[in-house]
């Protein structure tokens, strides 16, 4: 039976650490958008019915995209009283109202397309793309696994300059388990800010030609092996 209770090993079984990493490169599966829509007016019922009008408008051009629109949120709503003060008296002056919308979408086609549309509503702002990987994306497992081959490909070669081979896995862990900050499996891409016209124009803008970014999904594993005697 194996001893493996010596936490360097023995001479009769040493023992070899290594790290296995991968960092590879994928295309993105979503693009994230998000979106402020505003208003303002003297009256704050006033206010409320153009923030309304506006958020409902923004609302049903994402859902015309079907399921190009994988995710659908309404974020923080509010209205504010902007007050001019003269004197001792405080008086609003104008209510501002906005709200936040995040999009994401899994169609890059009607990406372009419903950014330049939302783009060109009054009183939105829109920002982004923010590309990303799906959490559960079959990119994490192959870094995961190309991060293991590569460990094993160093032992052996530790191994074999030693004039030596591996003869078992003592153990492998993931950097996360050793109480060490994780690595950042996805790169996002902040695509920038596209502010909204005053007004619509009269005739439909172009879409956007958004080029996806490429995400760096990176892994790291510590690996301890049992090797056979070395031959020095």
């Amino acid at each position: 039976m194996t001893d493996t209770t010596q936490p360097y090993g023995t001479p009769d079984q040493p023992r070899l650490a290594v790290r296995g990493e991968a960092r590879l490169q994928f295309d993105p599966e979503t693009a994230r958008l998000s979106i402020t829509v505003s208003a303002r007016g003297k009256d704050r019922r006033a206010a409320l019915e153009d923030l309304t009008r506006r958020n409902t408008t923004v609302l049903e051009l994402a859902r015309s995209y079907g399921e190009a629109i994988e995710e659908l949120e309404t974020g923080a709503l509010s209205i504010t009283p902007e007050l001019h003060q003269r004197g001792r008296d405080e008086k609003v002056r104008a209510y501002h109202g906005r709200v936040h919308i995040t999009a994401v979408l899994n169609d890059f086609t009607a990406l372009g397309e419903l950014t330049t549309r939302i783009g060109d509503l009054d009183m939105t702002r829109i920002d982004g793309p923010w590309w990303a990987l799906r959490p559960d994306s079959p990119a994490h497992g192959e870094a995961r696994r190309q991060a293991v081959h590569e460990a094993v490909q160093r032992a052996r070669e530790y191994a074999a300059a030693l004039g030596a081979q591996l003869a078992a896995l003592v153990e492998l862990a993931d950097l996360g388990a050793e109480n060490t900050p994780p690595p950042a499996y996805a790169r996002s891409a902040y695509g920038g800010a596209l502010p909204a016209p005053a007004g619509a124009a009269p005739d439909a803008a172009p879409a956007l030609d958004l080029e996806p970014q490429q995400q760096t999904v990176h892994a790291q594993v510590n690996a301890r092996f049992i090797m056979t005697p070395p031959k020095l």
